[in-house]
Formats: structure tokens, C-alpha cells, sequence
């Protein structure tokens, strides 16, 4: 099994933004050691005082400089807020920055009212699938230079190195944008810790709609990643301790309090108890938001996810505490038998 890791850069309680990408650089230093394949940033809008990861496109500028092995990317950049062509010029100037390792992840995601108005996006289009489709289209296009001659767009070039391009890959949490995934012949990674209910039915729906693609930006068969919430610890019980903040975090996002993540004690309160451990056999029906585990546990539980929807690659999303989340990506290293460098 390969793994790979998704860093929100989360700020630390009554830390700032600098503390946030430090911590995020040791995390793909890190992530690089023990041998994950791959590790995305974010894109998040609005909760600067939560979340420092804002601008994928210059975070891993900051990144390529820092790691040498190790593939980056986005996770997602949100196209919706973006035009194709200059999203394209970003992620080409970062292959000329870490040449061959660059991926682009292409997401979408609306804020909240306000931000969208400051990003100055369009929050209802009237074919929402079919210009996420055309904006994905074009940024691949872009990259891989791959606009007929006739094309208004032809002439245009991105900065590169010559080493493969960024490889692109569509994100998302529902069976339509596996659709378009499939439909374009691209990769594709689902984030299952957003809508985990429907993990199964996009691969499905990715898998049967997929058709090879003649750009040289696609895979010639399906290939995907299953992205999920996971924390390991030394023993299934310490484990359920620390899952409880991404459990109490849902339910406040579910009253609308999206500004402010708990610590555990906070989130052991709020819920009223220490979670039960995640059982180490899932029923065929069963796909929980958050899976936490002891390394022979929260191995078998990674195994039974990704053979669910068949994939080999596994991303985990970093927990709020970073001494919490590099224990856990060392201990998740070890469970899965990774050969670090």
C-alpha cells in the first residue's frame, strides 16, 4: 500500500500563520523520510485565524525548496475561483521548481458568502459540472500544451522544466466530479473524510465512465486515490482519545461553528466521553468519518477502505495537533511496511 498525506497547515493555539507553514514544512520532511509517496496543501478561504493554508501555489514553492524526493501538490486548487490559464502558469513554474514531482490537484469548493465576493466568484453558474469540466480541460491543455493550432489559445506558453509536467488529478467528494474524472480520463482522489457515504458509488462511477485520454496528461487506465480522516497511536484506546477532536470539530460544523477547532480535552467535554475505538473489522455498509487506531489496527482498517473501493494509495489528513500528526504519520509508516529513505 502506498500512502501519502494532505497538510491543512492548521495554526497552533495562540500561534500565527509562520508557525503553521514551519510545521508543515517539517511535515513533508518527514512524510519524504519515512517514504510517503506523495504530499498535498491545501486551499481553504475565510479562517486565517484556523487554517493557514490558503495558497497552495506558493506554500509549495516554499515546499520544493525543503524536499528532494517527494511529490507535491495541491489538494485542491479550487478552480471555480480561478482562470485555467494562470492556474496553469503557477504549477508549470513549479516543475521548474521541483522538476518531476509536481502534482496538480484540481478541486472546487464554494466559502462562505464573503469570501466568495473578496475572490470575486460567481457562486451560482448555471452548468456548474460542465465548466468545472471546461476549466479542468483547459488547465490540462495548458500544462501539456496540447491546443490545436487553430486553437485562440495555441500560442500561449507556460514556463516548464524538462522533466514530466505536473500530473493532474480531479478532487472531489461525490459521484459527479468522479464522472468528470472518468469522462476526461484523468486520476482521481476521493476525499472520503467529507462525504464518506459516497466513497464506493464515485469509484464505481469513475471506473465505468472512464475513457482513455489521448492527452499525455492522463493514465491509461483508472487510477485513484482514497483520502481519509486517520489517526494512529500507540494503542486503539489512545488512538479514539485524539480522534475525538475531528469528531466534536463535524458536529460543530453541523451547528455552523466553523471558525474554531477544540483541543481534546475540549472535544472529550463536548462529546460527552472518550469515543469508542474504531472496530478492527468494518461492516460492508460501514464507512466512518474518522478511523483511529493502533498500527496493526488502523492498518487492517486501511486495507479494508481502499480494497472497498480499489484503490492502492491511501491519504491521510493531518489532525490539528502537529506533535500528534507526526507521531501518527511515523507510527502509520511503520504499520503499512512504507521503506522510508
Amino acid at each position: 500500500m502506498k500512502l501519502s498525506a494532505v497538510d491543512l497547515s492548521p495554526i497552533p493555539e495562540d500561534g500565527t500563520a509562520a508557525e503553521a507553514y514551519a510545521n508543515t514544512v517539517e511535515a513533508a520532511k518527514q512524510a519524504e523520510e519515512l517514504g510517503y509517496s506523495r504530499l498535498w496543501v491545501a486551499e481553504h478561504h475565510g479562517m486565517g485565524d484556523r487554517l493557514a493554508g490558503t495558497t497552495p501555489e506558493v506554500l509549495l514553492g516554499h515546499l520544493a525548496a525543503q524536499t528532494d524526493s517527494i511529490r507535491l501538490g495541491s489538494g485542491a486548487v479550487l478552480l471555480n475561483h480561478y482562470s485555467p490559464f494562470k492556474v496553469a502558469e503557477q504549477f508549470g513554474a513549479l516543475d521548474a521548481l521541483a522538476p518531476g514531482r509536481i502534482d496538480a490537484g484540481l478541486g472546487r469548493a464554494n466559502g462562505s458568502p464573503a469570501a466568495d465576493r473578496a475572490l470575486g466568484t460567481e457562486r451560482r453558474v448555471q452548468d456548474p459540472d460542465g465548466d468545472h469540466r471546461e476549466k479542468i480541460e483547459s488547465v490540462v491543455a495548458h500544462l501539456y500544451d496540447e491546443f490545436p493550432a487553430e486553437h485562440a489559445y495555441a500560442d500561449l506558453t507556460i514556463p516548464r522544466s524538462d522533466a514530466e509536467p505536473p500530473v493532474p488529478w480531479v478532487l472531489g467528494s461525490s459521484p459527479s466530479s468522479a464522472a468528470i474524472a472518468g469522462e476526461l480520463g484523468l486520476r482521481y482522489c476521493f476525499a472520503a473524510f467529507i462525504r464518506p457515504q459516497f466513497a464506493v458509488p464515485a469509484f464505481d462511477e469513475y471506473r465505468e465512465s472512464f475513457e482513455a485520454s489521448d492527452s499525455a496528461g492522463g493514465p491509461d487506465e483508472p487510477e485513484g486515490i482514497v483520502a481519509l480522516n486517520a489517526i494512529c497511536a500507540e494503542s486503539d484506546e489512545k488512538a479514539a482519545r485524539l480522534r475525538a477532536v475531528a469528531e466534536a470539530s463535524y458536529k460543530r460544523l453541523r451547528r455552523g461553528v466553523v471558525d474554531s477547532t477544540p483541543s481534546v480535552e475540549e472535544a472529550i467535554d463536548e462529546l460527552g466521553g472518550v469515543p469508542d475505538p474504531t472496530p478492527e473489522t468494518l461492516d460492508s455498509d460501514e464507512w466512518p468519518r474518522a478511523i483511529s487506531g493502533g498500527p496493526e489496527t488502523i492498518a487492517g482498517l486501511l486495507e479494508q477502505l481502499s480494497e472497498r473501493v480499489g484503490v492502492d494509495e491511501v491519504m491521510i489528513q493531518q489532525v490539528a495537533d502537529h506533535e500528534d500528526a507526526l507521531r501518527s504519520h511515523e507510527l502509520l509508516a511503520d504499520a503499512v511496511g512504507l521503506e522510508g529513505r
